[in-house]
């Protein structure tokens, strides 16, 4: 549960930087977010606020750094703490094993956990466009849908992209047999396209695409699943039920800032990135981060929310990422979406 923390002074982004550089090997698997580098265990002003991410840090997750760098979650009474995490899954069990206040999962493992009696909720969706999409090389000549006949694509079993990519090759006109699948984690997959083992991978555009570029200096192509009109949700903010139930206020305060950060992250890409730099030795170079975050922008808002707060979520987008995620079989059935998402706690109330 959040404890109470201290309220610091903020220093400047130079002085959290030099710390930052000084705290890098310490700080493989967390970060300690509070305004500025100060110790957030010594005022009973604010609150300390435990968060873990779905991954190692990347460019998505740059408005929660840049938000305690602009003293967003301090406004809010939040002195938060961040760790990396392994994988959504993992995530949304911890938070229901009350390891951590908050998550930052994908929606599809949210669905998962909770009808296997996790107990958890979402209070605010953020990706609300799947960044899942075949990954090629422009240079392969993959140009198009129709161009994945007869090719080798590194999937992952068990994960939303792989369980919904039959119904992908569906919605382009393709057989489930036209492709080969070649089963790998995440590196493997990722590696396998480096050394042309496979034709392309599946993942998150936003997140591997960039990386593997950077790396290969070679241009990725991206045949995104909505590109062919299939779209679900993907990563937001998840808590514990009875933290919902026990304390709603701070509930909405981590909402409101963490819609407040993305917002403003938004508006200075370049300063959001920035901020964390040095944090984490995982971490990609500026580069990257930057191009992920900026790939990222595009997925927070649906056709429904256009002009609302990062966050706010429509009930039409909700149900269909259930029914999708039903058809694909990542669910039993298609349940009402107030049993995985409680809508109090957006910053417009939707």
């Amino acid at each position: 549960m959040a404890t109470r923390a201290s309220r610091t002074p903020r220093t400047s982004r130079t002085a959290r930087r030099a710390t930052a550089v000084l705290l890098a090997g310490a700080c493989t698997w967390t970060l300690t977010a509070c305004g500025g580098g100060g110790d957030p265990a010594q005022n009973p002003d604010l609150d300390q606020v435990s968060l873990q991410l779905n991954w190692y840090p990347y460019g998505e997750h740059a408005p929660f750094y840049y938000g305690v760098d602009e003293g967003i979650f301090e406004k809010h009474g939040i002195a938060l703490k961040v760790e990396a995490g392994q994988g959504s899954a993992r995530t949304v069990q911890s938070v229901g094993q009350r390891d951590f206040d908050f998550g930052w999962a994908d929606t599809p493992a949210l669905l998962a956990n909770v009808d296997q009696g996790v107990k958890v909720k979402s209070v605010g969706v953020f990706l609300q466009s799947t960044p899942s999409a075949v990954q090629v090389f422009s240079d392969t000549g993959i140009k198009s849908p129709k161009d994945l006949k007869g090719k080798k694509i590194a999937t992952s079993a068990g994960d939303a992209v792989t369980l919904t990519f039959p119904m992908y090759l569906d919605a382009v006109g393709l057989a489930k047999s036209d492709v080969t699948q070649q089963n790998l984690d995440s590196a493997g997959k990722n590696a396998a396209m480096m050394h042309g083992r496979v034709d392309g991978l599946i993942g998150f555009a936003h997140d591997q695409g960039p990386k593997i570029s950077d790396e290969s200096g070679k241009k990725v192509t991206y045949l995104r699943y909505s590109d062919a009109g299939l779209n679900f949700f993907s990563n937001g903010l998840l808590a514990h039920t009875s933290t919902i139930a026990k304390d709603p206020d701070l509930v909405k305060r981590m909402v409101a800032a963490t819609s407040e950060s993305f917002a403003a992250a938004q508006k200075s890409p370049e300063d959001a990135v920035e901020a964390m730099a040095g944090d984490d030795p995982q971490m990609p170079g500026t580069k990257v981060l930057l191009q992920q975050w900026q790939e990222t922008i595009p997925l927070l808002t649906t056709e429904n929310t256009k002009g609302s707060a990062p966050g706010n979520a429509s009930e039409k987008d909700w149900r269909e990422t259930v029914e999708v995620l039903a058809e694909a079989g990542l669910v039993k059935q298609a349940r009402e979406t107030d049993t995985y998402y409680d809508a109090n706690f957006t910053t417009e109330g939707k």
